[in-house]
């Protein structure tokens, strides 16, 4: 995405893409790092913090293009303040291993990140916010695709505490203060700071089948 990117825009422009280890390609301006899936690693929460970091300081006459993709859930860890990496490491993979669809799993995902349900989104305001969507989930929502860092989130901590008792989920009992107290609530619909923001799907599971 970021090289098709490049070969694409007229502009000047700087930028921060993460992908797997083994899937980097040769970009001109674009920094690629690389971090690990589906567990999440250091290199991930480390790409994570500098993505943040880019999107400082931005204005309205800033334009951020943001391209996401399946992936991006297990590559950008970022456990909100009172959480570390071992907690999300532990959530997903109990996740993984339970049977969870994808779209509980990244409800989960949401209310424990301080980067994925939005906050990135919330984090470029108030520069103008285009963000490009690759789906390889049923449905297509935007929310659920690499667990939606720059999409408003309409489902709530409740809803992943009911996810965790669903399948009887072990967790650290600091992951579970955050969701009972909702100090994890992700950035909502009707948030002013994604008001200006727009989302595009650009390919998904159904356009590919269309081609077949």
């Amino acid at each position: 995405m970021a090289r098709a990117f490049e070969a694409a825009w007229p502009h000047d422009y700087s930028g921060l893409v993460v992908t797997r280890y083994g899937y980097k390609v040769p970009t001109k301006k674009i920094e690629v790092l690389e971090a690990a899936h589906p567990v999440p690693d250091a290199a991930g929460h480390d790409a994570a913090q500098k993505l943040l970091q880019r999107v400082k300081g931005l204005t309205k006459d800033d334009l951020v293009i943001c391209l996401i993709s399946g992936g991006a859930s297990a590559l950008l860890p970022l456990p909100l303040d009172g959480l570390d990496l071992a907690d999300e490491q532990a959530v997903g993979q109990a996740l993984l291993k339970c049977g969870a669809t994808i779209s509980e799993m990244n409800c989960v995902r949401r209310h424990l990140s301080a980067i994925k349900g939005g906050r990135l989104g919330r984090a470029c305001h108030p520069a103008r916010l285009v963000t490009l969507l690759i789906s390889d989930i049923p449905g297509d929502d935007p929310a659920d695709i690499g667990s939606g860092p720059t999409i408003a989130d309409p489902t709530s901590c409740a809803d992943a505490l009911a996810i965790i008792a669903r399948y009887q989920i072990a967790i650290p009992e600091k992951v579970r203060t955050i969701l009972e107290s909702g100090r994890g609530e992700s950035v909502k619909p009707g948030d002013p700071s994604l008001a200006g923001s727009e989302a595009r799907m650009i390919a998904s599971r159904r356009s590919f089948a269309g081609l077949a």
